[in-house]
Formats: C-alpha cells, structure tokens, sequence
C-alpha cells in the first residue's frame, strides 16, 4: 500500500489519540495499517517506526523546556536500548521467512499489544507516593539498563512499547519517580532508540515512504489537535478505552474469536468502571497532594 487518503484519516485519529492520553502511537497505528490495510507486518513496523522518528522530538521539547527529563536515568537506558532497537530489525529473520514470518510477526506484535494493556493497567492502578517537590530519586543502574535491553528489542521487533511498556517498567523500578518526570525522560530516550530500531528496518529494507508520508500528514496535525484539548478531556477514560482497544487488536492478532474478544473488552470495560468509582472515594495520603498525572502530555 502507498500514501492514501484513508491513511491519512487513520494517522490523524490515531495522532489526535495520541495527543489527548499521551500514549498509544506505535501500539495503535501497527495493528492499524496490519488488520485495516493489509500491509505485511514487517513493512508496518519498519514505517510506523521511521513516522514516529519525526513525532518524538516534539513531545521531547516539551518536557526539556519544562525541566521533567531526569537525564541520569536516559544515561543508563540508552546504552542497551540504543543497539536492542537496531538489533530487533535483523532478529526478525530467526522467526522465519515469507508467511512464516508475517504471521509469527502478527503473535509477536499482538503479544507486545497485550503486555501494552498490562502496562497501562498497572499505570492506572498502581497507588504509588510520588517524591516531594524537591527530592530526587535515585537512579537504580542495573534495572535500567535491563529496561533498556527488554524494551529496545520489544520496539525494535514490534514497534509497539516505546512509551507504554518502558514507561511502566521505570515506574516499577522508580516508584517515586513523579509522573511528568516519567514521560519526559521515557520519551527522550526513545528518541535515539526508536531512530535507531527505524535505521534497522531501513537497512533490511522494511521501510515504505509512501506510509511513512501518509502517516505523518494525518498524525502531526492530529497530535496537535489531541493536545490543545488533552486539557478538557476526561483523561483517565480516555486510557482505558485505548486500554480496551489494545486489547481487542492484540487478541484479534492472536486469531482469538470474536465473542471471547468481546467478553474480554466487556470484562476491563467493567474494571475500568469499578477502578473509578474506587479512585473517586479514596483520598489521597495525608500530606501528598494528587499528583498533575496529565499537566504535560507525549506524543508517541
């Protein structure tokens, strides 16, 4: 497939949903060009990754000029996330070659899916005490770098994790990283390491421009768009409705029926629903005020 105008539309939703929760780029727009343009699973994530080389940096500014990128902690991701990215493109071949490829491409992104939405629900359940306005949490050297290792190779072969899954595991790891402190350093970092993964596919030749353009036309503005009103949106409905949609694309990659998909997608529908009823009655601790978790948004 080549630049169109239905991929256009496709870019601009998935970028408008990207600039209103802040996440679901890669993870959306793969499955997308996959399951609703037929593209071989191999050429989606080469050129999802190369559209996402020209977004990243924006999100990025943001937060550098806001002071929210913790540097010491990108220090120690990148140097295995760097090489894991580009290493993904020419790990692929050791699944297969031809249909065999393709299909076992779609379990590997449908997989990278499902822990997305394992990543969100831990984001949005996890009763974490953010550090106090002027304490500095630690760097821990030996988890970072292993999040930069596992997550490298997870975008670098599926395009999908690059904010959700490593945004996760650096909140496990950092728990009293605050919230803006999170997304602005996970998105630096992945500037360099999604460029490095979208390098690979282009080496080994996965890369489409015409997508790529299509891609890009209707997401740039679509982001732009998301966060002029990320600030008047429910925010919390808004991840767990991409929370579902994950879920229904990672098991429809899985071949899963569809009536089991639906009893799922209905099943987190319902815990989303009883999540906020909780999260409207518990106070926060006494002496912690409710951390901004949406004052400054990233694209993905």
């Amino acid at each position: 497939m080549t630049f169109s105008w239905p991929l256009i539309v496709a870019g601009l939703l998935v970028g408008f949903s990207v600039g209103l929760t802040g996440m679901g780029g890669g993870a959306l727009m793969t499955p997308i060009m996959v399951m609703l343009f037929g593209v071989d699973p191999t050429a989606a994530v080469g050129s999802d990754l190369a559209a996402s080389v020209a977004m990243k940096p924006v999100g990025a500014a943001v937060h550098q000029r806001a002071k929210t990128v913790r540097w010491d902690i990108v220090r120690w991701l990148l140097p295995t996330a760097v090489p894991a990215g580009f290493a993904g493109a020419f790990i692929l071949p050791l699944l297969g070659h031809g249909d065999a490829l393709q299909e076992r491409l779609k379990l590997a992104i449908g997989a990278a899916l499902l822990l997305a939405v394992l990543g969100t629900l831990a984001r949005a359940l996890l009763n974490r005490r953010p550090a106090l306005p002027g304490e500095r949490v630690p760097v821990r050297p030996v988890p970072t770098l292993l999040i930069g290792l596992v997550g490298g190779l997870i975008v670098g072969m599926t395009s999908v994790g690059s904010g959700s899954l490593i945004i996760v595991t650096l909140m496990l790891t950092h728990p009293r990283l605050r919230v803006n402190e999170l997304v602005g350093t996970d998105l630096v970092q992945a500037i360099p390491m999604v460029a490095a993964a979208a390098a690979g596919h282009l080496i080994v030749g996965d890369t489409k421009f015409g997508l790529v353009a299509g891609v890009l036309i209707g997401a740039i503005p679509g982001i732009l768009g998301g966060a002029f009103l990320s600030s008047r949106a429910p925010s919390g409905f808004l991840r767990w409705a991409l929370a579902i949609l994950l879920l229904g694309s990672g098991l429809a990659l899985w071949h899963v029926p569809s009536t089991v998909i639906l009893l799922c997608c209905g099943s987190l529908a319902v815990l989303a629903i009883a999540a906020a009823g909780i999260r409207r009655t518990v106070p926060p601790p006494i002496g912690v005020k409710q951390p901004a978790a949406d004052a400054v948004r990233r694209p993905n």
